[in-house]
């Protein structure tokens, strides 16, 4: 495992968001979602294709507190840009489980 100094972690800007919408994604090749994820008033909406739809059905997203990393570039997947990366842990062969604060906390918080 290659090792990071505190200087390259702060440079990774993850912030809390809470889903607003989501959406199945047909033409993605793996399956996905898109969601859009509001950030706050400083930030925004922000959309994202997720892979998380072994353990998560589109209605049960909505509303659920998310942390995702806000300063990749955007990505196109199929049609559609992602413009955050929402963090998940990985189990199984790509199973993936959302990673989530577990206390209500104002939308754009940073992860320090």
């Amino acid at each position: 495992m290659a090792q990071i100094t505190y200087d390259d972690f702060a440079k990774v800007d993850i912030r809390v968001g809470r889903i607003v919408a989501a959406e199945t994604f047909p033409q993605a090749r793996k399956p996905a979602y898109k969601l859009r994820i509001d950030f706050g008033a400083e930030l925004g909406v922000k959309t994202s294709s997720a892979q998380i739809t072994k353990y998560y059905g589109v209605d049960e997203l909505k509303d659920r507190l998310v942390l995702a990393v806000i300063n990749f570039p955007p990505r196109q997947i199929a049609t559609f840009f992602s413009e955050v990366l929402t963090l998940g842990v990985m189990i199984g062969e790509g199973d993936i489980v959302l990673v989530q604060p577990d206390r209500d906390v104002a939308l754009g918080t940073p992860i320090r």
